[in-house]
């Protein structure tokens, strides 16, 4: 019988179809780029974390989790203190769930779920209360709407080049003939494979890398001044503004938020 373990393949071999894992993991951890044979459910109790794959990149904090399909290889970063919560479940079990990455929404129920789940044995009495609490957990995971923070990566080399420019210097002026000039592109040219290689538009892009930026200086515990500053706006009422308009709620109140 496993009870909890320190070895992570313990939780892929395990003959159960979910197995929950919690670790504390610091600000700034880093696990390099790697897959599992099962989906995995990626979700913090407190922080952010930003999750890599090949299809672009996803941050979340607390009220939110990244699903990655089993056999992905993904790389994963902590902003703040990150108390994560994870889940292994088969694939064949995880049916509902999409084929390709997704941020799903961790309600309070959810949340309440995983943090028992973690608590419980890895061969867990699937017959019993135990098997009832995965049971509804996987009721649970469901995707549902939700505004995510994904950045899309570019295959184009001088696109996803440009991307790399971007993600650095966030907080810098691209306009539209800077981006093309430094992708060695036509402003035309350089919309119509931005457009076709990601689905959004440069503008679009840059915003979208300030809101990630801005969401892991706030897990930081970075005032909502600084953050302003940093990323360009002239106040903090109007990158609080934008920050509303893009994901809902203000800064102040992002990672307090349960849905």
């Amino acid at each position: 019988m496993y009870g909890k373990s320190e070895n992570r393949e313990d939780y892929q071999r395990v003959p159960r179809p979910v197995a929950a894992m919690a670790r504390d993991l610091p600000d700034g951890h880093h696990i390099p780029d790697h897959h599992h044979p099962r989906a995995q459910l990626i979700y913090g109790t407190t922080g952010a974390i930003s999750v890599a794959t090949g299809h672009g990149v996803w941050v979340v904090p607390a009220t939110r989790g990244v699903w990655v399909p089993a056999g992905l290889t993904h790389a994963m970063t902590c902003a703040g203190a990150v108390a994560m919560r994870t889940l292994y479940i088969e694939p064949q079990t995880a049916w509902r769930l999409p084929a390709a990455p997704t941020v799903v929404s961790v309600s309070p129920l959810l949340r309440e779920l995983i943090d028992e789940a973690t608590r419980l044995p890895l061969e867990y009495d699937e017959e019993g209360r135990d098997g009832t609490v995965m049971a509804l957990l996987l009721h649970e995971l469901a995707p549902r709407p939700v505004p995510a923070l994904h950045l899309p990566a570019p295959d184009d080399p001088r696109l996803a080049g440009l991307c790399a420019a971007i993600r650095r210097s966030p907080g810098d002026d691209w306009t539209t003939p800077r981006a093309a000039a430094h992708a060695h592109l036509s402003p035309r040219s350089l919309h119509r494979r931005f457009g076709a290689a990601t689905g959004m538009t440069p503008a679009r892009w840059v915003q979208q890398a300030r809101l990630v930026h801005a969401v892991t200086l706030l897990a930081r515990d970075t005032p909502v001044t600084a953050v302003a500053t940093t990323l360009g706006y002239a106040t903090p009422s109007a990158f609080t503004a934008m920050f509303r308009r893009s994901l809902g709620t203000t800064p102040s109140a992002y990672f307090g938020r349960l849905n």
